[in-house]
Parts: C-alpha cells; structure tokens; sequence
C-alpha cells in the first residue's frame, strides 16, 4: 500500500506540472495527431443524437439535426469539433442552451471555452448532411466513413480513440427500408414519409457509424440468433441459394470467434446490407455490416473459390467485431491490427465449415501473391506506418496489411506456438474490450507468454519494408555427397536488414524425399544436417509456404512442377517462379510455357486459379507483342480443348475465364461469339445472366465486327435496374469509336462523374486494356493527375485501384516514360501518391529492365 501511495503522490505531481499542450496543429486540416491526444484528455462520455430528414429527390438537400452531449475533464482549450463541409451547410448553433455564433475554419468548428463547463455539455446544431461520403442514389443511400469520413457528414470528434454512443432518427419515404447500428425501435408514418426510431447504440468510433436507407427486400434469419438482411438483387436463383447460406455462414462465424477469444458477442445485433455498388468487398459497421451484394449473392454454380471467397469476406467482417469494433487502434497508424485479425481469424473461421479445403494452400495463395505484389515495388512501406494527421489515413490502406500482415502472424503464431498465441489473444480482448489498444500494447501481453524477443522480432517486420531473397552455396564432396550447404539472406532494397523467419527445405531423390525444417535468425545459416547427404535432383525451397521472399529456383525443375504431389508445394513452386521471372532471373517465355503446361494439367481449383493468374500476368505484360502473336494459337487451341473434356464443373469454370481473358484473335472472337448467342454449349459449363453480360463486353473489348449489335441485344435481356445502369455506364467504355471513349475518360475530371467508383474502375480497364492502349496512352497524364483529387473525394481503395486501372495496365517504353516524366516534373508530389503510382507501374518498369537484358 506504502508503494501505491508514492507512485500515486509521484503521479499527481506530473499531472500538475504539465504545461499545455502546444496548438500549433490543432488547427490544421484533417485531424492531427496533436489535437487527437489532446481531445481524448479533454473529453468523455459521449453520446451522439442524430436525425436525417432523407427526401424523395436524390438532388434535394438532407436537413439534419444534432445534439452532442458529453463531459469535459479541461478547459484549457477550446473545445474543437470535425466539420469538412462549407460553413453554408451549418445553420444554427445552442451550447449549453444558448444559442452561440459559429466560427467554423479549416474543416473545424471551435466552442470558445467561455460557453463550455466542466462536467456534462449539450451541443446543438441544425445542420444540413454532408454529402461527399453519403452515397446517394435515385432510390437508395448509405454511408461509409471510414477513415476519417464522418466529419464530412455531421459534426463530430472524427478520431477512433474517442468512441460514443449514438441516437438515430432517420425520415424517408415510405416505399424505403432503413438499417441502422442500433435496433429500430418505432416508426411512424406522416404522409409520404416514415421517421425510425433506433435504440441508443452501443459504444463505437465514429469511423463504425452507419445506416443504410432505400428500397431493398429484407430477409431475417431462421435461427436461433435474428438477423436481418437487406438487399437488392432479384435473380430467384441467386436469392434462393445465398440467402440461407449467408446467415448460417454470419452465425458460424459468430460461434467460432466467441469460442477462439472466450470472449461473447456484446454488441445488440449482426444485421447488414447487400449494396449493388458497394466500393469494398465488406465494412465492419457494428449492427449494421455492409457487402457488396455480389459477393454474398452466388448462383448454384458457384465455384470453390468463390464460395470460400464469400466465406472469408464474412468471416472477414465478422472479426473485426472483435478486432476493430470491440478493440479499435488508438490512432490509423495501427489500422492494420484489425485487419491483419480480420484475415488472420477469417482463415482460421473458414476450416471448419470446409473441411475438404487445403487451407494452407489457400492461405498460400490468397496472401502471397498479393503481398509481394506490393512489397516488391519501390512504393512498398512498412506494415506499420507513421501518421500525422488522419486525412492520410486512406492511404495506408492496401496489400501490406491485408495481406503481408497475416503471413507476419502466421511467422509469429508459428513462432510462439498456437496455445501460448492464443491465450495472449483471449488476454488482449479481455484486457481492452470496448476501449482502444495499440500494437506495443499487444506485443507487451503477447511477450508474457513467449521467450522470444518480440520488439526486436517486431522491428524488422512490422516496422519496416521490403523482403528477403534468399540464395544458396552448396559444396560437394569428391564422392558426391554434401559437404556444405549454406543459405543467405539479403534485403531485396540493398538494406541490411535480416528477417528471423521459419521455412522447410525438402531434397528430392528417385525414390524418397527429404526435409529440413529451417530457422533463419541471421544473415546466413550452415544447414549441418545436410551435410553428407547425396546431391539431391532437385530441391525445393520454401516447401511448406510458410517463408517470406524471393527463394533459390533451378530452371531444370520447371518441367516437373506440376508433378510434384503436394498442392502447397506445387503453389509456392509457381509463386517463387513468378517472383523469380519479374526479378530477371527466369526469361518470361519460360514462366509462360511452364504455366502453360501447369494450367494443362492442373486438377486443384484453388491452384489452377492461381496458375491461371500468373499465366494472364506474363501473357499480357512480359511478353513482346511478337511473343503474343505466336503463343496465342497455341494457347487458345489448349485451353478450348480442355473445355471439351470431362473436368469439373467449378474448375471447367476456371479454364473458360482464362480463355475468355485471352482469346481475341478471330477465331476465339467466333467461338466466344457462339457462346454468347448460344449457338455452342460447353458441357458442364454454367453461365449465369451475369457471365454472358461479360462475354458480351469482352466481345466489344475485342473488337467484333457484331460489337454494337451484341450490346444492343445484351441490354434488353438485363432486367435489374441497378445492373442495367452499370451496363448503360460502361457502353462507351466499349464503343469501337475511340472519340466516345476519351470522352467518358475525360468525364472523369468531375468527380461527380466518378461516384460510382467500381464503375469507373471497370470502365478503366476497358479504355486502357493492352489492345487499346494506342489510343489511350494520351490519357495517361490526366489519369496521375487525378489522383490527387481522387484521394480527396474517392474511398480509401479507389486511388491506387485508379492509377492500376489506368498507367498499371501498360508496358510500353513511351508510357514508362510519361510516368518518369510526371514523376521527375512533380518533386513534392506527395509521397504516398507517389509510392501508389510505383506500386502500380512496378510491371511497367520492369518490363523495361527485362526487354533490356533480353
């Protein structure tokens, strides 16, 4: 008790000498690091009374009101609220009941402290609804305010480390449904409109804040647990085979993240919202979850990937209750600890419900292919990143945490041992249930129940770029054995630093197999075991998939990749190829011919879709134009062979799109033509309504002298509104008149004409594919200079899904050019623009290094 005393006494005597913290960012805009800490010092207990009056008119203004309430612990400084709207759209202002000026400058809104007290605090503001991340259309709407979005909807303190309750009011017409984070519960009607009344939600960040309105179907579960769906789709089909899967697949999810983490499901309900134009896969609204209704809506015909697929997106957004929700980063710089959970327990979750799944196959492939995708470009970044004002915080966003971070807790639960990481986990959401939480605070629980060193563990991985390659020196001995064998590691940036990882090594002889497992701490490792086997004919590195970088190939084996038994093996056999073919060590038209062959014989899903990928990859961006030409006849020539033969439905299914993605040469024009007019049926090939709208694209895509009539005639058979204008939109992205196509892409300087961003994004591919890329190099500067103004307006995935969609598409030395040239133009460019544009024109430069060597 004596030491409590002192350490208390010590304790206030700091407390009371601090000076005020310095305001020189408070103003700034955004929100800064600065005034994140000071507010979350200032203020508690907050609660959020909100109402919408939603009009029938899409281009009428939402009137909105607003009572804040919450207790103030300092007045040193005025109290500072998030506003990034134009002061026109605040009408009025009460604090404490008085009505009061309002001085509303650089996205802020400051209450003097004159006006305020210690204690509790009302805050009243009429106010019309900001509308740059209220996605409104003609008979629907929805929010999504991640991350730092809901300033630009109503007034509020926008940081995750002040979480809040909140009261919803919502009015709209009549015809429309609305969803909310809190239970409904009471609405009355008054004429042409119904106001809802929500419960008082539970404690969120105001990131999680959400509610969905408009004319969609509700569906509720038949099970124990309610839910409530909304959605919007209308294929019968559709309907009658997803909707049931969709709530069993939510409430497996469920069971399985209370069971992992010993801790319940606190929050009042697991409702959400399928949305026709949703700009992500899946948000994490508490109560309120919101999906791209494509990927929760499959027909019976589904493919595997496609069912895992939607089954790791819900378990994705079912996570991040517990991780994110439950457990919210202190600031966005630890954005990446709710989702590298959210994909970490979306794998472990999807297991059970598919038993006859390879999992560490499909880990493989879902993560590694996309990690490296980034982290081999010159605009990687660490896992973890610096932030200094949350209207960055978008940009953090991409495969480094979504999929780079779980290979990194892969490393590390390995490391530690599933028990012991898991009790640390079960520790960590007890310890910070509803609170916030950073990684120095996991990594301090998760010390407790290992003896590795984690912060110097955490140093190399999770605070800095980049990955290893890794290489051998092997020495025989006189009668042929091993004498030595050697493996090192070096930092693919030049840098010194040294990844501690686990990987196996296996040695393969005519008759038997053997592996090493490997614990790389350092620069180089002596493998001793090895020593004094026989020379093995062919070695195999990263056997398991569990390691991290570019591994040792040896050409010879190419040919006996798609020999090798097990499908982990044969996967990181074809990523490492890959990988090995971009960083020059592998000529391109050899990764080609050997997936080519691999996607020949291939009888995994799982793997021919990943075959399939890095197939497409190297047809389209490392070979010439020449090397096309000749491999395409070929190639199509294989692929519609195979469509004749008895395989699988889901994997027949697989070998189609990548035939459809290729075949553009006449004949495959007429046989992809015949398909569509049902002229040829591929047994066991389904095709839903939604593939022969693509096949009719891709048909204009191509080119097809019928292109105007096909889409003519694709249209009149789409009856759901919501497909039929995505369909309208995309038509002069299609149009054999080049002019109609500069024209919509010129369309694209208002951002009003990029609302729709997965839209835009399809649009783009077409206007920018390979075959059309004579025409639209001359958009190639507008599209980077955009992206400025695309990150200010757009999601926090549309920018670097823009510059990917536009200049990622090319390989030429004239666009690797206008790229060099806008870059060296635009000395301060901000950086991590800069670093989305070397992420996505990586193929392009290194198609520039390869055609050199060659």
């Amino acid at each position: 008790m004596k030491k409590l005393l002192v350490l208390f006494g010590f304790a206030v005597i700091l407390f009371s000498c601090k000076t005020s913290p310095s305001d020189e960012h408070f103003y700034d805009a955004g929100i800064s690091v600065e005034l994140a800490k000071f507010r979350k010092q200032q203020l508690t207990n907050i609660h959020y009374k909100l109402s919408f009056d939603i009009p029938s008119r899409k281009s009428d203004p939402i009137p909105a009101h607003l009572i804040l309430e919450a207790e103030l612990i300092d007045l040193s400084h005025p109290l500072i609220l998030d506003f990034h709207e134009k002061s026109s759209h605040l009408l009025s202002l009460k604090v404490n009941g008085q009505e009061s000026e309002i001085t509303h400058r650089d996205e802020h809104i400051t209450i003097p402290e004159k006006l305020l007290k210690k204690g509790f605090n009302s805050i009243e503001f009429d106010f019309l609804a900001g509308e740059l991340s209220l996605n409104r259309n003609e008979d629907f709407l929805y929010t999504l305010l991640v991350p730092d979005r809901a300033r630009t909807l109503f007034p509020c303190f926008d940081q995750p480390s002040l979480k809040a309750n909140y009261t919803l009011t919502i009015t709209a017409p009549k015809t429309w449904k609305v969803l909310a984070g809190a239970p409904e519960i009471g609405a009355d009607d008054k004429g042409d409109f119904t106001t809802h009344r929500f419960a008082k939600s539970d404690l969120m960040s105001t990131y999680l804040f959400s509610f969905v309105a408009g004319k969609f179907d509700l569906a509720k579960a038949d099970s124990s647990y309610a839910q409530t769906m909304l959605y919007r789709e209308t294929s019968a089909e559709k309907i009658a085979s997803s909707i049931p899967e969709v709530f069993r697949l939510h409430q497996k999810a469920k069971e399985f993240l209370e069971n992992y983490t010993a801790y319940p499901f606190l929050f009042q309900k697991l409702d959400f919202a399928t949305i026709p134009i949703f700009q992500y896969g899946g948000m994490e609204h508490i109560g309120a979850i919101q999906y791209r209704e494509s990927s929760l809506f499959l027909d019976e015909n589904a493919t595997n990937s496609q069912l895992l697929s939607r089954a790791k997106l819900i378990g994705h957004e079912t996570a991040h209750m517990w991780f994110g929700d439950l457990v919210t980063m202190d600031w966005f710089d630890d954005v990446w600890m709710k989702e590298v959970f959210a994909n970490f327990m979306a794998g472990k979750l999807v297991n059970p419900a598919y038993p006859e799944i390879n999992h560490e196959l499909l880990f493989l492939t879902n993560h590694y292919p996309a990690a490296y995708g980034e982290d081999r470009t010159q605009g990687t970044n660490p896992i973890r990143q610096k932030l200094a004002n949350l209207k960055d915080a978008g940009s953090l966003y991409g495969s480094i945490i979504y999929d780079k971070a779980p290979i990194m807790m892969r490393q590390l639960e390995t490391a530690m041992g599933e028990a012991a990481f898991q009790k640390g986990i079960q520790t960590y959401i007890k310890t910070y249930a509803n609170d916030n939480a950073t990684w120095n605070d996991l990594i301090a629980i998760l010390d407790d129940n290992t003896e590795m060193d984690l912060q110097d563990w955490s140093e190399v991985w999770v605070n800095q770029s980049g990955r290893p390659v890794l290489t051998d020196n092997i020495e025989l001995a006189k009668d042929g054995t091993i004498s030595s064998f050697e493996i090192s590691q070096k930092a693919e940036d030049g840098s010194d630093k040294i990844w501690p990882q686990l990987f196996d090594i296996t040695f393969f002889y005519p008759d038997t197999s053997r592996t090493f497992t490997i614990s790389m701490a350092g620069e180089s490792l002596n493998l001793q075991e090895a020593v004094g086997e026989q020379q093995a004919s062919k070695i195999i590195y990263n056997s398991n998939g569990l390691g991290y970088g570019i591994f040792p190939i040896d050409k010879q084996s190419l040919a006996t990749i798609q020999d090798l038994s097990d499908e982990v093996m044969r996967g990181q056999s074809y990523i490492n190829l890959y990988e090995n073919t971009l960083s020059g060590n592998i000529e391109p038209i050899l990764a080609f011919e050997t997936f080519q062959k691999g996607i020949a014989q291939e009888g995994n899903e799982i793997l021919a879709s990943l075959i399939s990928s890095e197939l497409s990859a190297i047809f389209w961006k490392y070979l010439t134009v020449d090397q096309r030409k000749k491999v395409l006849p070929g190639l199509e020539v294989q692929l519609w062979n195979q469509l004749q033969t008895d395989l699988p439905t889901n994997l027949k299914k697989t070998i189609f799109s990548l035939y459809r993605g290729i075949a553009y040469s006449g004949t495959g024009q007429d046989r992809l033509y015949k398909i569509w007019n049902k002229d040829i049926e591929i047994k066991d090939l389904k095709l839903n309504p939604d593939n022969f709208t693509d096949l009719a694209m891709t048909l204009a895509l191509y080119g097809h002298p019928m292109s105007s009539q096909i889409l003519t005639e694709e249209r009149t058979s789409i009856s759901n509104p919501d497909k039929l204008d995505r369909f309208d939109f995309l038509q002069p992205a299609l149009s054999q008149n080049a002019t109609e196509r500069d024209r919509l892409f010129e369309s694209f300087r208002d951002a009003d004409n990029r609302e729709k961003e997965s839209w835009v994004l399809s649009a783009c591919s077409y206007i920018h594919h390979p075959l059309r890329q004579e025409s639209a190099i001359n958009h190639l500067p507008l599209a980077m200079e955009l992206l400025e103004d695309i990150q200010k307006t757009g999601d926090i995935f549309f920018p670097k899904r823009w510059i990917s969609a536009t200049a990622g598409q090319y390989t030429s030395p004239k666009a690797a050019k206008i790229v060099s040239d806008f870059l060296e133009a635009n000395q301060d460019y901000n950086p991590i623009l800069k670093n989305k544009i070397l992420q996505a024109t990586d193929d392009l430069m290194r198609v520039q290094k390869i055609v050199k060597q060659d």
